[in-house]
């Protein structure tokens, strides 16, 4: 069986120029690849793969972004006896070929996009440490509303109730509750 994987980092990417040809069935996925197990379409793809299969990729920085995880997939998906291949690179990874020029271009090319990524996120810091110092980077928006959470205290339900109200976890509720508290302190 033919599986495909397809990967963009956001939403509002389009996963069409990933073109994996003739598939038995796709994995897609819209978000970031900073690690496997934070992708659960890789791990479905990886799940569902048997004995004999072949997944398509359509470069190696769309299955990873870290030569560790890289290998790991890699390594993953031979162990059951599934092959990869990554069409831009035009490299097979099988269990039954063990190609040392392959595998030194994976490591080449895994290598290259974990140097890529570091650069990025060296960029993006220091991108945001410019805009605070001008003043304009103010950080995440919140997603948890206090006020909510101090309405649902001060009807008497209990932190685990109200994260599972709001759909947050209980530190969440604390951290909440907590500034609250020390935002009422007298000084």
């Amino acid at each position: 069986m033919k599986l495909g994987y397809k990967r963009v980092s956001s939403i509002d990417q389009n996963l069409d120029r990933q073109d994996l040809g003739k598939l038995d069935n796709l994995f897609e996925e819209k978000l970031s690849g900073a690690t496997a197990k934070d992708r659960p379409e890789l791990q479905s793809m990886i799940d569902f793969a048997r004995d004999g299969d072949e997944v398509i990729v359509w470069s190696i920085d769309r299955m990873a972004r870290d030569l560790r995880d890289l290998q790991s997939i890699i390594q993953t998906l031979n162990d059951k006896n599934v092959s990869i291949t990554f069409l831009t690179e035009n490299l097979t990874f099988s269990p039954s070929n063990n190609d040392p020029f392959a595998k030194l271009q994976l490591h080449l090319m895994g290598a290259f996009a974990e140097f890529e990524r570091s650069i990025i996120r060296k960029r993006q810091a220091e991108g945001i440490a410019k805009a605070k110092a001008k003043g304009i980077y103010k950080g995440r928006k919140p997603t948890i509303d206090p006020v909510k959470v101090m309405e649902l205290y001060n009807q008497g339900l209990g932190p685990t109730k109200i994260a599972n109200e709001m759909g947050i976890s209980r530190v969440s509720v604390y951290r909440a509750l907590k500034a609250k508290e020390s935002a009422h302190k007298p000084i």
